[in-house]
């Protein structure tokens, strides 16, 4: 993905999906592209942990203005973030933890990819916004559903009809963000944590998604319907069966797993 404003970056068994886009780290076609392939590429990779974060002070003041008025000039509108959320439809059934670390300005298309992973931590100087209202439109990629999943659909309708920005705080104590860090400390604490989760059992963080995707799709009672299964399957797995013999052998805390 050369030249392109997004690029994935691998360290072990942790993919980052990095934006890297001038100071305002804007979202034009170029970096939609670069999303695209950024998924493609981890989909197809031996990744455990995905990482969506940014570079600079701002992690993104949103989507290029200059997008909006080519939509409106060629009617692409419905095409090109049809696009945008079947990509963050793909990140979210990625069978592997996928992590935001969000620091400073997070606007509109950025912050909806954002919602799109697992988990979402966030330096204390970030400030959220789904602000298309400030040019007459609503969402188009999924920030409202996912808003209104995670805090709610009142919290969804002020959040997003209001245009403002909102602290990580806020949205920490709305369910959004998992958790809030010094500024400093956000980078270095959140891919020690994303090693963490790609250091771990793997086919049953897979496991773990697929029920959380059901129990959003059909409550508890579509979550518990699959849970057998998924609970069953897991005994197949190399790393639970090693991991059951050093238990006993040396008692837990002690297995590696290498996502088999």
């Amino acid at each position: 993905m050369a030249d392109s404003p997004i690029s994935v970056q691998h360290d072990g068994g942790v993919a980052s999906i990095v934006l890297d886009n001038g100071d305002l780290n804007l979202f034009g076609a170029d970096a939609w592209h670069g999303l695209v392939n950024a998924v493609e590429e981890i989909e197809g990779s031996d990744a455990r942990c995905v990482v969506w974060r940014a570079e600079g002070e701002l992690f993104t003041g949103g989507v290029d203005v200059h997008v909006f008025q080519q939509a409106v000039r060629d009617g692409s509108a419905a095409e090109s973030f049809g696009e945008l959320i079947a990509t963050v439809n793909r990140l979210e059934a990625l069978e592997i933890p996928a992590l935001a670390l969000v620091k400073g300005l997070c606007l509109t298309a950025g912050l909806e990819v954002a919602l799109g992973c697992d988990m979402l931590w966030a330096s204390e100087s970030a400030k959220f916004g789904l602000v298309e209202a400030v040019v007459g439109l609503t969402p188009g990629a999924g920030g409202t559903q996912r808003m209104a999943e995670r805090a709610g659909p009142a919290r969804a309708a002020e959040f997003v009809m209001s245009g403002g920005l909102y602290d990580a705080e806020t949205l920490e104590r709305w369910n959004v963000v998992n958790r809030v860090l010094p500024d400093d400390d956000l980078l270095e604490k959140g891919m020690r944590f994303a090693h963490r989760l790609a250091e771990g059992p793997t086919l049953a963080h897979a496991a773990t998604k697929r029920i959380i995707r059901a129990q959003r799709r059909g409550g508890v009672d579509e979550a518990d319907r699959i849970t057998p299964d998924q609970f069953a399957q897991l005994f197949a797995s190399e790393d639970l069966q090693k991991a059951v013999d050093t238990f006993i052998d040396q008692g837990p805390g002690n297995a590696t797993f290498e996502g088999r």
